[in-house]
């Protein structure tokens, strides 16, 4: 990850966007570089900075997060797009997905949570929480690419945005079985990476 990243954040509600600037402005290594309270208004600030990392509000005046999203792609392709939104319904997910997003933040996260995603975000990963994963779960007995059950569970953990020490505590295996499952995943879903293998993941069940 590099040394700081620079983040331009967009929010209609004042209160939101002050809360946020707020929030990154007391954390090492993340730099607010502009602020936006529309759609037309980041898309400036983005060509202006160039930031590492964009939070976008998905519902705001003139032009919405995800019409942003789209447009940053078409220029800007070395910045990730964080979606804010206080929905996490699956509806909501489902577009966040097709949008190709590189991740979903809620508002009703914990601050660090926050944090946590846009560093992420900017080291490569894909960043969607806890309340996202179980909605793709929810009804779906499918499984991508017929991978195990524990495979499974890894390229949960790791969609979720969690790095390989994390995934080995959380599921109580060491770091070299989680290196094994990931070797054996990317195989299976022909990916390279943990971030193909994790947008793949997760668009088989949008």
């Amino acid at each position: 990850m590099r040394d700081v990243v620079r983040v331009v954040l967009a929010d209609d509600h004042a209160l939101v966007l002050e809360g946020l600037r707020s929030l990154l402005g007391g954390q090492k290594g993340i730099r607010v570089v502009a602020t936006a309270t529309d759609g037309e208004r980041l898309l400036d600030a983005v060509e202006r900075f160039r930031p590492d990392v964009a939070v976008v509000d998905i519902r705001m005046p003139y032009m919405d997060g995800l019409t942003c999203l789209q447009r940053i792609r078409e220029k800007h392709t070395g910045t990730k797009v964080l979606i804010l939104t206080a929905y996490d319904d699956g509806q909501t997910l489902q577009s966040v997905m097709a949008a190709r997003a590189d991740g979903l933040v809620l508002k009703t996260d914990p601050p660090e949570r926050t944090v946590n995603a846009i560093r992420q975000a900017a080291d490569g990963q894909l960043v969607f929480p806890a309340a996202a994963r179980r909605w793709l779960y929810d009804g779906r007995d499918a499984e991508p690419a017929a991978l195990s059950e524990r495979e499974i569970e890894v390229l949960s953990l790791v969609a979720e945005g969690m790095g390989n020490a994390e995934v080995a505590l959380r599921l109580h295996i060491s770091e070299n079985t989680v290196k094994f499952h990931l070797r054996n995943i990317y195989r299976r879903l022909d990916v390279s990476n943990r971030t193909e293998a994790s947008r793949k993941f997760l668009e088989r069940y949008t």
